[in-house]
């Protein structure tokens, strides 16, 4: 069974940064595309960033600039490098991952204080 382990969220003030991390386990497979997503409080899961196997990253607009997405493939893991963190910032965050089937972490929380 997979299962994706989220970690590094919690409160920071406006403007300052965050890492996150995700780690996979449960398949010796390897992953495809990785990616984060988050959704904020009566709002609908967005697409933050992706990445895939080989390299090649993609951000929405709300992240362009300010985060970094990397990935470790021998250690299954994907990272969120999030910089000049914003109020409009705070949500779950979620990581994803491909395999044949595509699954999800539990999230973790990230707040932003103005």
């Amino acid at each position: 069974q997979v299962q994706l382990v989220e970690s590094g969220g919690g409160l920071v003030q406006a403007g300052g940064s965050l890492r996150l991390s995700c780690t996979a386990s449960g398949s010796d497979s390897s992953i495809n595309d990785m990616a984060w997503y988050r959704q904020a409080p009566g709002k609908q899961r967005e697409f933050v960033a992706g990445i895939s196997s080989g390299g090649i990253t993609n951000y929405a607009y709300a992240a362009r600039g300010r985060f970094t997405i990397s990935r470790d493939n021998a250690k299954k893991a994907v990272y969120l490098q999030m910089d000049s963190l914003k109020p409009e910032d705070t949500a779950v965050y979620y990581c994803a991952a491909e395999y044949e089937f595509y699954y999800w972490g539990q999230g973790t929380q990230v707040t932003v204080s103005s």
